[in-house]
């Protein structure tokens, strides 16, 4: 009939998921649960087990339900793929490298003694053979990168341990498929010799990738950069991602690789930052597809048939899991509750466990009733991961307990501190030095945990959002000091709460001058350029040290220092010069 609409069944499946992404994010996020646990619910709900089971009785449902879960894979891919190129962003080459102890020494330790110890384990007491059984063991000892790290960050001391782990996972993936073939029943004698090649290949590729990416991708962004597209800045993006992904998979590499070192690469450049901003949407939804797609492999009825061994099945991964990883971690050094919530978030396995089993029972190398039943505990492990990681901040609370402070008066004017790092810590030493109340905030847990047990008066909350700081008092508050060091954070928060409260005295922690400048203009009662602040301190040392006179140096310091009142005056749109130092 004409003018009848049709769609494809891609078309259909696109508009389930962004009808599903639609009612999940904003209704989780209201009640402050992570999106993830919605996302595999969603997939259970809509997949081939759920409602898509009735869509033979009930046509009708064709529209809300997806049959074929295979369709979504591509997207699934590309979706960690994104992730892993977010993570570079928030690394850099510097950082990757002084986390190398912790992923080739604690993430090669934790995969190689998961492994073998599960292979022995299903080798001796599951009646499998031992190529089936190093299959099935190395399987599990994989953690999903995918939700471990949205859940973690990468810059906590249990983000940290956890991304080192992942990372080396990451790494061993191809060299594992690619011995699981040389050891299967059907391996001819090319196996070794074909990941030789594709080590030495992939080894070369990353080379070109490192050194044509350092010279060239400054170039590329900053053409589109000039440009002032937000497309052109987005298709340039694309481009180094997808590119380097297909390089590393042309030579038998897994795709995530590429992903990371273009991460990393841009991670180095001025327009990280930009590149951050753009992807993060694209991101959250590839994940999201990727998350749906594991709630579908979910079969209720199945598993109800067979809930004590599955469920049996379960538990024990989990366990030893969480008690490797959590040993390993205190061996290596690590506190006692770090180790016990890294443990436990990292217990589940993994979307590299199904890729691993499916490679398996290619190769023939583990019957397909087997590598069911355990794509069936992986899937349940995946959805359970998000209440691991509240049960594993649970177990850490408990394991180092955290010393009572005074009840606080929440009546008592005092100065709120928002970040509790080195400089929010400073600026609270300060004020107990003058018999100041303070309280500090802060979003990070490791960060509050360590403060309480280090004695300050700390509390964990988001002051960007929710009633953290009402819950403080500001509106009795001396004054609220924002020292962390995230400049379009810091911005918006002094802008929100100027207008919220335009008597607060507001002081704020600036990278430089032009930041400093931004945040008055915001509403900053003071802001105190730390590189400014810095650089004359090191200049009067110097000049001090090498045999200039202490008054001369003093008043050479207050000059420029007033060069920079009349610079921020002018550029902030101020009345008057402000104070570059607070008194």
């Amino acid at each position: 009939m004409a003018g009848e609409l049709t769609m494809s069944p891609v078309m259909q499946d696109a508009l389930v998921i962004l009808g599903s992404a639609g009612i999940v994010i904003p209704v989780f996020a209201r009640f402050r649960i992570t999106p993830i646990i919605g996302f595999i619910m969603i997939g259970i709900l809509v997949g081939p087990f759920g409602l898509g089971s009735l869509v033979d009785t009930v046509p009708q449902l064709a529209y809300v339900t997806i049959s074929d879960p295979e369709r979504l894979t591509p997207f699934a891919d590309f979706g960690i793929i994104l992730l892993l190129f977010a993570i570079g962003l928030e690394l850099s080459f510097n950082r990757l490298w002084q986390l190398r102890k912790l992923v080739f020494g604690l993430g090669s330790l934790e995969l190689l003694i998961i492994g073998s110890v599960s292979a022995t384990f299903f080798a001796y007491y599951s009646g499998l053979d031992t190529t089936a059984a190093l299959a099935l063991g190395f399987a599990l000892a994989f953690s999903s990168t995918a939700i471990v790290l949205p859940i973690s960050g990468t810059k906590s001391p249990v983000g940290r341990a956890a991304l080192s782990m992942l990372l080396f996972e990451d790494i061993m993936i191809v060299p594992i498929i690619f011995i699981l073939g040389a050891l299967a029943p059907s391996a001819s004698a090319d196996g070794v010799e074909n990941l030789t090649n594709t080590l030495v290949q992939g080894g070369f590729v990353i080379l070109v990738l490192l050194v044509v990416g350092r010279f060239a991708l400054p170039s590329l962004f900053s053409q589109a950069a000039r440009t002032k597209s937000p497309e052109l800045f987005l298709a340039a993006s694309l481009l180094v991602v997808i590119g380097s992904s297909l390089a590393t998979a042309a030579t038998g590499l897994s795709p995530i690789v590429g992903a990371l070192i273009a991460g990393l690469l841009i991670a180095e450049t001025e327009y990280h930052g930009e590149v951050e901003s753009i992807m993060e949407p694209f991101k959250g939804l590839a994940l999201g597809i990727f998350l749906i797609t594991i709630g579908m492999s979910v079969d209720i009825a199945a598993i109800w048939a067979d809930l004590g061994t599955i469920m049996a099945a379960v538990v024990g991964v989990l366990v030893f899991k969480a008690i490797i990883t959590g040993s390993l971690l205190r061996m290596m050094g690590a506190r006692r509750s770090t180790a016990a919530e890294t443990g436990v978030l990292m217990a589940s396995p993994s979307e590299t466990t199904l890729i691993v089993l499916a490679a398996a029972t290619s190769a023939l190398v583990i019957d397909t009733e087997t590598a069911r039943f355990w794509q069936v505990v992986t899937a349940i492990g995946l959805t359970v991961t998000p209440l691991l990681a509240r049960l594993g901040r649970v177990i850490a609370r408990r394991v180092e307990a955290v010393p009572e402070l005074p009840e606080e008066d929440h009546d008592e004017a005092r100065t709120i501190i928002i970040g509790g790092g080195r400089v929010g810590r400073l600026v609270a030493d300060m004020l107990v030095r003058h018999d100041q109340p303070y309280v500090m905030l802060d979003a990070n847990p490791d960060l509050i945990d360590s403060a309480k047990r280090d004695g300050y008066r700390a509390t964990f909350g988001d002051a960007a959002r929710g009633d953290a700081l009402d819950r403080l008092g500001i509106e009795r508050a001396h004054a609220v000091v924002l020292t962390m060091d995230e400049p379009v954070l810091a911005q918006r928060l002094v802008a929100k709460l100027r207008g919220e409260y335009p008597d607060l005295q507001i002081v704020v922690r600036a990278r430089d001058t032009d930041h400093a400048a931004q945040l008055y203009r915001s509403g900053a009662s003071h802001a105190v350029p730390e590189t400014l602040e810095s650089s004359l301190q090191l200049s009067e040392a110097v000049l001090v040290e090498i045999g200039v006179a202490m008054g001369p140096v003093i008043a050479s310091i207050h000059e420029k220092r007033d060069e920079y009142r009349e610079r921020l005056e002018r550029d902030g749109g101020l009345k008057e010069k402000p104070k570059l130092r607070t008194s």
